[in-house]
């Protein structure tokens, strides 16, 4: 038996339950720039329980899944977290429960191995998709981008943007 890390973000809607899983995160997108958008980013989904108070049963859970970005300059100096146009984490959320969400996401699940895990299996299928990786610049920055999400510390997703 393993003993499961785990937190919650208590929300009008119920208790969200986050479990460090590597199955539960999954990285959906990789952003690279273009003249039109010049940022990296990564789409991160995240799969977590929705425990509800229900009027026939005491209490019932719903299974979600929901994303975000996590986006940076060229220079990977500068943090922007982004909410998708589809099942965003942070939609149908008050400010208050938007920045418990983001406190969660910097002190608790940049650490997590689910979110490690997801990060290293793309950098490691990056770097074997692109053996031009020496001569070709784009691809040494995007993978020293990945590399750079896998040293994030609380305070870059704590004071980001949304």
């Amino acid at each position: 038996m393993s003993l499961l890390d785990a937190k919650g973000i208590h929300t009008t809607h119920g208790v969200e339950l986050y479990v460090d899983l590597v199955k539960n995160v999954n990285i959906k997108e990789l952003l690279i720039p273009t003249v039109n958008n010049p940022f990296y980013g990564v789409k991160l989904e995240i799969d977590y329980l929705l425990l509800k108070e229900h009027k026939h049963y005491e209490h019932h859970y719903e299974h979600q899944k929901n994303s975000f970005w996590i986006v940076m300059d060229e220079n990977l100096s500068s943090i922007t977290l982004k909410e998708p146009e589809m099942e965003s984490l942070f939609a149908i959320k008050n400010e208050e429960e938007r920045e418990a969400t983001k406190q969660l996401l910097g002190e608790w699940f940049i650490k997590t191995t689910g979110y490690k895990a997801a990060i290293t299996q793309n950098l490691t299928e990056f770097e074997q998709n692109n053996s031009d990786m020496k001569e070709n610049e784009g691809t040494k920055k995007t993978i020293q981008f990945l590399k750079r999400l896998l040293e994030l510390k609380t305070a870059d997703i704590v004071n980001a943007f949304i």
